[in-house]
């Protein structure tokens, strides 16, 4: 069910300026917006903390590394 809503012309200014594309909506906007804001859960932490440990040892590659290594 779509559903009419009232905003300024500044909010719906900078709604306009986060778009993707053109056309993109401003409920799309929003949702993404929303999805930003929302807390990572436990095991997103973990993977976090775990790739941090692992750059801090050097187990990486770089993109200069893996273009060598595909030849590109």
């Amino acid at each position: 069910m779509a559903t009419t809503v009232q905003m300024s012309r500044e909010l719906q200014q900078t709604l306009t300026e986060r778009k993707f594309s053109k056309k993109e909506t401003y409920e799309e906007v929003i949702w993404d917006l929303i999805e930003d804001g929302r807390e990572l859960d436990e095991q997103t932490k973990k993977e976090l903390e775990e790739s941090r440990d692992e750059i801090k040892q050097g187990n990486f590659y770089t993109l200069d590394h893996v273009k060598k290594e595909l030849n590109l």
